[in-house]
């Protein structure tokens, strides 16, 4: 089941939906409507279990709104903690895994589907990059997850852009501080959430991005260094985790490029969906078009892999 927060037009009140192949179910009379968008999506998620029959008959009896005449929302509009992995994919022909290692980007800048990426106007030597990356969804409270016990503390997967300011050169891999990943618009999350059902393996997923109709970003996420239920593990260990938190689960560095004034970027998670937004810079700064880090080797026809393999 996809699970989204939407608008209808002129509205402007934010309502619980199911996301079919035909259009939007309102199912705001079937869930708790909480006191905000965030408290309405994580009370679906603790009473989930319980919520599923009747979800699953609405969709089957009742309107469908066309996508078309509602505006789709991120579907975690404020989650209580958002944990993003530290690169964790196999890049530039590397033998050994880096540490596992993860940081805190700050939820308020959470945007969602057709939104706009702001970028700040600072006059720092920097440019601004995507990092399109698969993103779980925990259910919780939990804390001290084994690895082999992963799947009780997912609930569900969505999308995160995890826009990121780097400078120094403009092409390195330096932030200077995880400041840089935390202006406002830096987070879009979407288009939904997809329940753990919908998804059978997480280490499966095809993950693309678009920046102006040139593809960037196009990999799987089998190609992780630190698989899904280590980071679950990982993360547990650290911190309790709490409904409607999330991990990104980090991306492959060999698609980077910039971000730019007027550009239109498209994200896609298969099995997931797709959500488009648009880019403004209030101060218009230009940076060499296309793809950055490992422009070499990024064959843009080719689910990208850089796992090592084993010897023969």
């Amino acid at each position: 089941m996809k699970l989204v927060l939407f608008e209808l037009p002129g509205r402007g009140d934010v309502w619980p939906g199911v996301l079919t192949d035909q259009g939007v179910v309102n199912v705001a009379d079937v869930v708790r409507v909480g006191h905000s968008p965030q408290l309405t999506m994580q009370g679906i998620i603790d009473d989930f279990d319980r919520l599923r029959p009747e979800l699953e008959r609405r969709v089957r009896t009742s309107e469908t709104l066309p996508l078309s005449s509602v505006r789709l929302r991120a579907p975690l509009p404020r989650p209580g903690k958002i944990l993003a992995c530290i690169a964790n994919y196999w890049e530039h022909g590397a033998l050994e895994a880096r540490p596992l290692n993860m940081f805190l980007k700050s939820s308020d800048a959470v945007i969602g589907p057709g939104d706009t990426i702001v970028l700040p106007e600072f006059t720092e030597p920097w440019i601004f990059m995507h990092e399109a990356e698969l993103a779980l969804v925990i259910k919780g409270p939990t804390k001290m997850v084994k690895r082999e016990d992963w799947r009780r503390a997912v609930f569900g997967y969505t999308g995160m852009i995890d826009v990121s300011a780097r400078g120094e050169g403009r092409r390195t891999w330096k932030t200077g501080s995880w400041l840089g990943k935390s202006f406002d618009t830096f987070a879009p999350i979407g288009p939904c959430i997809a329940t753990a059902d919908e998804i059978p393996n997480p280490n499966d997923v095809h993950v693309q991005f678009w920046v102006d109709g040139q593809l960037r970003h196009n990999y799987n996420t089998d190609d992780m260094e630190h698989l899904v239920p280590e980071l679950v593990e990982f993360a547990t260990t650290i911190m309790t985790l709490n409904s409607g938190d999330v991990i990104a689960c980090g991306t492959n560095h060999e698609g980077l490029g910039p971000l730019q004034d007027g550009e239109v970027v498209d994200f896609e998670i298969h099995g997931i969906g797709r959500m488009q937004l648009r880019v403004r810079d209030p101060l218009t700064r230009s940076w060499e078009k296309g793809i950055y880090m490992g422009a070499d080797s990024t064959n843009p026809e080719a689910v990208k892999r850089n796992r090592p393999q084993p010897a023969p």
